[in-house]
């Protein structure tokens, strides 16, 4: 029974995967769907391959946050720090207080409305990336903007993760400041160490045997993961940390060794947080979710509307930012999954998917509409 079960998701997946190829989306939605149906009061629960599903989401989830490290240097890291940190800001203070109030609106606890906060505050990384490729936005004027966000964004949950985490399993004012502390010092001592021995330590992992490389690198973000979650940060951070590490000709190898890799378990991972929601609580958090589908929408395309134009940048770029920041994806689900499995407010993890499911699909169809228009407006220039 292992064996049909496991098989029959993964073949579910390939299709599903096929599918979003097929129309030009991001398959992400269609796993989370995938999960819903096959968790507990889906439409066929699986019995005996769930923990084998769980186990690999949590390797699926080391495995994004590793492969966006791989896309930054320290200084790099530090560079867009520096450029973004106005624009940053604004996007915090657009987009984490729609989450927060929503919380608190609908009645729940100061710390169940946090994660929410945290879930609308925080863009997809790979939803995003994978857009740009796409559409050949990866030379335009406003992507560095994008991708200097998104760095401030993965920074921010670094100090988020822990010190939410604390406040979830009810830590005191020292614990909730040590916490942050412990996640800001790894933070800059690894940049540190990236900066100075970065170039050593990949030279090391190095090797011209796909094999020894490939488990070489395993080793070494497994081992970072489960260090950073000893010290109570969480180890998708620790895997995010280990990724900025690795530079020059292992960086570039690791991305092509890791691409099989990571898709089998990153869909994994969002199959397991579909597992972890009850279908029928859904439509009780609907009408909320899409409001604030519609809401955080509007924030981002606020958010990289206004950084283009302190960048300078025209109308057509302005529309192109705004747009490729709209999609929520695997972090707002990451940060979902700590709160469900910490037993946080009941409907946080229904409403967290919907919100999820709206804007993985909302923000790859925006950023295709504004293609679409920039392009048209570059033509009747012309």
């Amino acid at each position: 029974m292992f064996l049909l079960e496991l098989g029959g998701v993964v073949l579910l997946l390939a299709v599903l995967a096929r599918i979003a190829v097929r129309f030009g989306f991001t398959p992400i939605p269609l796993y989370l769907i995938a999960g819903l149906a096959f968790g507990s009061g889906g439409i066929a629960p699986l019995v005996t391959a769930n923990r084998f599903i769980e186990a690999g989401a949590e390797i699926g989830l080391i495995l994004l946050l590793f492969s966006l490290g791989l896309e930054y240097s320290a200084r790099e890291l530090v560079g867009a720090l520096r450029s973004t940190v106005t624009v940053g800001v604004l996007d915090l203070g657009l987009n984490f207080l729609p989450g927060l109030l929503a919380g608190l609106i609908l009645g729940w606890d100061l710390v169940a409305s946090i994660f929410l906060g945290g879930i609308t505050y925080i863009s997809s990384s790979g939803v995003i990336a994978r857009t740009l490729d796409d559409l050949g936005w990866m030379g335009n004027r406003e992507t560095p903007l994008v991708l200097g966000v998104l760095v401030i964004e993965d920074l921010v949950m670094a100090g988020f993760l822990p010190f939410a985490t604390v406040l979830l399993v009810g830590g005191g004012a020292a614990k909730v400041g040590l916490s942050i502390a412990i996640a800001v010092a790894i933070v800059a001592g690894v940049l540190v160490v990236a900066e100075r021995f970065g170039p050593a330590i990949s030279s090391a992992v190095f090797s011209h045997s796909d094999e020894a490389l490939l488990l070489g690198l395993l080793g070494l973000v497994l081992l970072t993961a489960g260090g950073t979650e000893a010290l109570n940060v969480s180890a998708a951070v620790g895997a995010f940390l280990a990724g900025i590490v690795i530079s020059g000709p292992s960086a570039d190898r690791a991305r092509s060794l890791l691409v099989p890799l990571r898709a089998v378990f990153a869909a994994v991972f969002f199959v397991f947080f579909g597992f972890l929601v009850d279908p029928a609580s859904i439509p009780d958090v609907l009408l909320p979710a899409a409001a604030l589908a519609v809401i955080g929408g509007a924030t981002k395309f606020a958010t990289g509307w206004i950084g283009a134009a302190r960048g300078g940048l025209g109308r057509r770029g302005r529309i192109r930012a705004g747009a490729a920041l709209i999609a929520r994806g695997e972090f707002s689900i990451v940060i979902a999954g700590i709160a469900v499995a910490e037993g946080a407010e009941r409907d946080l993890g229904p409403l967290a998917a919907t919100y999820v499911l709206l804007l993985a699909i909302a923000g790859p169809i925006a950023a295709r509409i504004a293609d679409r228009a920039t392009s048209r407006s570059t033509a009747s220039v012309r």
